[in-house]
């Protein structure tokens, strides 16, 4: 189409200019109402003074009195081209005239159809492709009158009332469906019967804005049907049946617990079956675990309904519940709301496979969940071996106000075809309320869409009245698809509303006193189904009966059953994690050091590059100085010290990825963890070949994306789905961190007391004074103590065999000042039965300081080197001064510790 893309919109000022000169007709815009949508109808009607409508007049006898003079000698053009040699014009082309000639030959009725008419008639269609979504019936309140863009009213293509039973041959261009070759010849009622049915009905499809002219044409095909889609009564009473547990779930809720906040579903209770038709069709494609990330509207619904989490926990949490029993060392944290926390759970298909599900914890910070979702589905990825990307799935829920409106949806959306951040697309759904707590759209987004920042992807939307729950359940599987087909993200925006107000108890009238006046006297999505079955004989009222006591049933016996309910299990242990000691259970502190042997083994391999690959001369210099540190065992930098930590760590199976703005070769030039050959452009990863046969994305260093916030909550989901892994996160400088606070508030700091999630994610902030002004200097060492919890009141206890201060706070903050300390702090990350994020005060000035460096003895774990103390060789949390003080000075009141450079 994209031929067609750049040349439609000359052709369609030609088509305008010549019909406004000739007055051949005059359109009249009418505003009627029908069904949900104010429409605008074009009424043919001649002027008295008006000339006779041109007759179609063959290409031989061809005037400008419908194009102008250079499109009409550019049509002639192509076809004495084409004429001579059919390869000489484009693919399209040669289609339209070798149909076109072939048809006019053996099909007299249609003899008098000129190319003008075809194309014309081509624009017509392109039109209800490129804009049928505008007269889309897809406001369930009916409150939304848009105007229907004048392209697709048929006159503006020159056709007229006499035109509608008139036969055209359409089988020239490539039309699918009802435009096919199987049905060439149509009249233009039909052809503009279906285009109705297709892209006005309760579906309104973007995708013209895709550049791809397979994807666009295999969404036709799924689109352009020859007849209107229609579910058989055993797929209809399947999602009848889903769609009254949606509803009577919130219904037994409300009646239950009638003063408590849930944030319930009521408005858009179709979401439910619309997300099971997705899980169904997913697994049937091949999807074998989803991970869900969705924020409080429908949450509850979500983990009931969709994940299966019991509905007795639900019920007992709703009751205020009670802390789990039996379990010895259990730490259970602070907790958090109910329609915040997380689950996971294998879940039955309809096809007849399983799936896993994973719905991940959030805070209230609308979608900033989004990021985490997709670093933990790309880390499901990797240790399944899903290298086509096809087995596991992230999946998002969305709000239209925010979709809208927080920057992080963008940076997220922006991963998705990043080499080392795409997960494969990501399924967007949209829970489209029409209201953002009490904000109306138009004082909430700049855009037509709540969806249109998802256009800068090529990603296809589907918008869908909420009432129709066979159109979202339709949209849903669709969705899911054209994921699995094409690996890209695709959006669902589930045109709804909010039967209630932000919560149960807020009084939605203050601020929308109309919408909620036409929202008092509304149908449910169940009750329009159910009529709508009932009318169409395919489900009786004993069938819908008989459903309806069956859920009844259930939830009452789940409910009493709450009552005695008691958590048992610690549900965040997902099977990487069992045996990790919580913040209750004594760890042991291990030694860090390593085999010299093992030392000078990875050490000669980091520093080693192939002879036919030529670096840049000052690297290859750095490279050579390298090896010299190795072979003789002093002087070890910086950058070698951490990318020994790395090379030992790989050594014993664990996977290392370092993300964040221009690590790979590092801000301050000190890494160099990808080399650039000068002459071909190829790169080279020492850490890649460390053991033989490495498996590629083992070790992963990777420039991330200019974005702090999407990046790092990307490494923070990356960090949770597996412990053996180290995740380290660097920021060009730590004064930039702040741009990703919310990670840290929110998740970093809190997480594991809120919803029990352990992590071991390392944040690499540069830090100091050193001579670049206030906005590199700090990255806000005191925001990250303030944060720690440490009790100020409490002195830890301080034997080393009992010791648990860092199992017991939330975090752990170094400022490391030596290479081998700081090849300890990052191995200790992994050699311990916990996790803790560990956020590094890292140096600028120390990277190349001449006294900053360590001897290779520093590393290993050989008694009597200097590393080597009474426990071993391991992370010191405090290096002693090495001037020739006493242990105990005299007449010191006052200790003051540094960080940076004083």
């Amino acid at each position: 189409m994209a031929w067609f893309r750049a040349g439609s919109g000359v052709v369609k000022l030609a088509i305008r200019r010549t019909l406004s000169q000739s007055s051949s007709y005059v359109m009249r815009t009418k505003v009627a109402r029908a069904q949900n949508q104010q429409f605008h109808t074009t009424v043919f009607k001649s002027k008295p003074q008006s000339a006779p409508i041109p007759r179609p007049v063959p290409l031989s006898r061809l005037t400008d009195s419908f194009l102008d003079g250079t499109s009409s000698v550019y049509l002639e053009e192509l076809q004495r081209a084409w004429e001579k040699d059919p390869n000489s014009v484009d693919e399209s082309w040669d289609n339209f005239f070798r149909n076109f000639v072939g048809r006019a030959t053996t099909s007299p009725g249609i003899s008098g159809q000129t190319i003008q008419e075809s194309m014309r008639l081509l624009l017509l269609v392109r039109a209800y492709q490129v804009y049928g979504h505008m007269k889309a019936k897809l406001d369930p309140l009916d409150l939304e009158h848009r105007p229907i863009p004048d392209d697709l009213d048929p006159a503006l293509y020159g056709f007229t009332e006499a035109d509608l039973d008139r036969e055209f041959f359409i089988g020239v261009w490539r039309m699918s469906g009802f435009l096919s070759e199987n049905r060439p010849v149509q009249s233009l009622r039909s052809i503009l019967t279906r285009l109705e049915q297709a892209y006005c009905g309760s579906i309104g499809y973007e995708y013209m804005h895709i550049a791809d002219r397979e994807k666009c044409n295999w969404l036709r095909d799924k689109i352009e049907t020859p007849t209107s889609r229609q579910y058989n009564r055993q797929r209809r009473e399947v999602i009848l049946d889903r769609l009254i547990w949606s509803t009577q779930f919130e219904n037994f809720l409300a009646t239950k617990w009638t003063a408590a906040k849930r944030f319930g579903l009521e408005g858009c209770e179709t979401l439910i079956p619309g997300m099971k038709e997705m899980f169904d069709r997913s697994a049937d494609l091949g999807v074998e675990s989803i991970v869900i990330g969705m924020s409080h509207r429908g949450r509850l619904n979500v983990l009931g309904n969709v994940v299966r989490k019991p509905l007795r926990q639900i019920f007992s949490e709703f009751s205020g519940g009670t802390k789990p029993v039996n379990e010895v060392g259990l730490y259970t944290g602070t907790g958090d709301v109910k329609y915040h926390l997380g689950t996971s759970y294998d879940r039955p298909t309809r096809g007849g496979k399983r799936i896993h599900l994973s719905l991940v914890a959030n805070p209230s910070h609308l979608e900033a969940v989004d990021p985490v979702v997709v670093g933990k589905t790309r880390a499901k990825q990797y240790y399944s071996n899903d290298v086509d990307r096809t087995k596991n799935m992230g999946i998002l829920i969305h709000g239209d106000g925010s979709f809208a409106g927080q920057g992080v949806v963008y940076e997220t959306l922006h991963l998705s075809a990043l080499p080392n951040y795409t997960t494969g697309g990501t399924i967007h759904i949209v829970v489209n309320n029409q209201v953002a707590f009490t904000t109306d759209p138009r004082s909430g987004r700049s855009s037509q869409y709540c969806t249109d920042v998802a256009k800068a992807l090529s990603a296809p939307i589907f918008h869908v009245n909420g009432d129709d729950v066979e159109a979202v359940v339709y949209v849903c599987e669709l969705a899911a698809e054209w994921r699995q087909t094409f690996h890209t993200d695709v959006v669902v925006d589930i045109v709804c509303y909010r039967r209630f107000g932000h919560n149960e108890i807020d009084e939605p009238s203050f601020t929308q006193p109309k919408m909620y006046k036409v929202i008092r006297n509304h149908p449910s999505a169940l009750e329009i189904y159910q009529n709508k079955l009932l009318e169409s004989g395919q489900v009786s009222k004993e069938d819908v009966d008989k459903i309806n006591s069956k859920v009844l049933s259930i939830l009452n016996e789940e409910f009493l059953a709450s009552k005695d309910y008691v958590p048992r299990r610690r549900d965040w242990l997902s099977a990487y994690w069992m045996g990790f000691k919580s913040p209750e259970q004594l760890s042991r502190i291990r030694n860090t050091g390593v085999k010299p042997e093992i030392l000078k083994n990875v050490g000669k391999a980091i520093t080693t590059i192939p002879e036919t690959f030529k670096p840049h001369r000052a690297v290859k210099r750095i490279f050579d100085d390298r090896a010299k540190m190795i072979e003789t065992g002093e002087g070890i930098d910086w950058a070698v010290g951490e990318a020994l930590a790395f090379a030992t760590l790989l050594v014993e199976g664990n996977h290392v990825r370092l993300s964040g703005q221009d690590v790979e070769r590092g801000t301050f030039s000190h890494r160099h963890a990808v080399l650039h050959d000068q002459e071909t452009g190829d790169k080279y990863c020492p850490l890649d070949h460390v053991m033989m046969n490495q498996n590629e994305e083992m070790f992963t260093v990777s420039n991330s994306s200019l974005s702090e916030f999407g990046v790092l909550g990307f490494e923070l989901g990356y960090s949770m789905e597996n412990p053996n892994s180290l995740v380290l996160w660097e920021a060009q400088f730590g004064d930039f961190a702040n741009g990703a606070q919310v990670i840290f508030d929110q998740f970093l700091s809190s997480g594991e007391s809120k919803w029990l999630r352990q992590t071991g994610l390392v944040v690499l902030l540069p830090h100091g004074y050193d001579g670049q002004g206030p906005e590199h200097s700090s990255a806000r060492l005191e925001r990250f103590l303030q944060m720690s919890d440490d009790n100020p009141y409490v002195i830890p206890e301080m034997d080393p065999t009992l010791r648990k201060q860092i199992q017991e706070c939330n975090w752990q903050v170094v400022n490391v000042t030596t290479p081998a300390n700081y090849f300890h702090v990052l191995r200790r990350q992994i050699h311990r039965e916990f996790r803790k994020p560990l956020i590094v005060m890292s140096p600028k000035n120390l990277l190349r300081h001449k006294d900053c460096k360590s001897n290779l003895s520093e590393f290993d774990d050989v008694q009597g080197h200097p590393g080597f103390d009474k426990q071993g060789t391991r992370f010191k949390r405090l290096i002693k001064d090495q001037n020739d003080h006493s242990d105990l000075e005299e007449g010191i009141r006052r200790l003051i510790l540094c960080s940076g450079k004083v």
